[in-house]
């Protein structure tokens, strides 16, 4: 059974933090609190889905601060801001920063819940996307050297004469070496496949193999 989303508060007024979390789980969400950035850095979220509600100025690192490192992590929750001090400036850079809210105290419950749905839609897409690119990896890694070199051409645009004439190998076997990556890609058409191949591309460790 898949695990529900979980609530990261991270701010340094306990009398806030309680709040949110009453308001929270009468919203049927599970909470986990963090007194300061440092506090949730060294207790970090396990891999649930979920998002984080996030104070700017704390002791210690702020929340802009705390942004920017998990904006480096490899799988980052979505963050909304929180903040007593809502100057434009700050909000810029946190939106900028991919921030999905900033929100000012005291915070008004229908935008707080509203800007959570968003949050958590965020991380459900961002989830989903990277199944399939761990999907399309496996699959790719998969192909035979000869695949690949089929599988790259095909997704330049050359066709199947082409291919051939560039190999040394006769058009018949390019034409069931390209059935194969197409069955062993899963993909339905050329365009299906460049769309998988321009993810592989762009992501560093699904480089190609030629």
């Amino acid at each position: 059974m898949q695990q529900g989303p979980i609530i990261h508060v991270v701010d340094d007024d306990e009398s806030f933090r309680t709040a949110l979390v009453r308001m929270l789980r009468a919203a049927n969400y599970e909470v986990r609190t963090y007194a300061n950035a440092g506090d949730f850095l060294l207790r970090p979220p396990e891999a649930a889905p979920g998002c984080i509600l996030l104070d700017v100025r704390m002791p210690g690192p702020s929340g802009l601060t705390l942004q920017e490192a998990l904006a480096a992590q490899p799988e980052p929750l979505p963050v909304i801001f929180l903040s007593g001090h809502g100057d434009v400036p700050t909000a810029v850079r946190a939106m900028k920063s991919g921030a999905v809210d900033f929100l000012t105290k005291p915070v008004e419950r229908k935008a707080l819940l509203e800007a959570i749905e968003r949050a958590l839609a965020r991380d459900a897409q961002a989830r989903a996307a990277r199944q399939r690119l761990r999907a399309w990896r496996n699959r790719y890694n998969g192909l035979t050297a000869r695949e690949v070199e089929i599988f790259e051409r095909v997704v330049s645009g050359k066709m199947n004469k082409e291919i051939a004439d560039e190999l040394g190998a006769a058009e018949r076997t390019i034409k069931a070496h390209r059935a194969n990556v197409m069955e062993k890609m899963e993909a339905g058409s050329v365009a299906e496949l460049v769309q998988i191949a321009e993810a592989l591309h762009a992501n560093a460790s699904a480089a190609p193999r030629v």
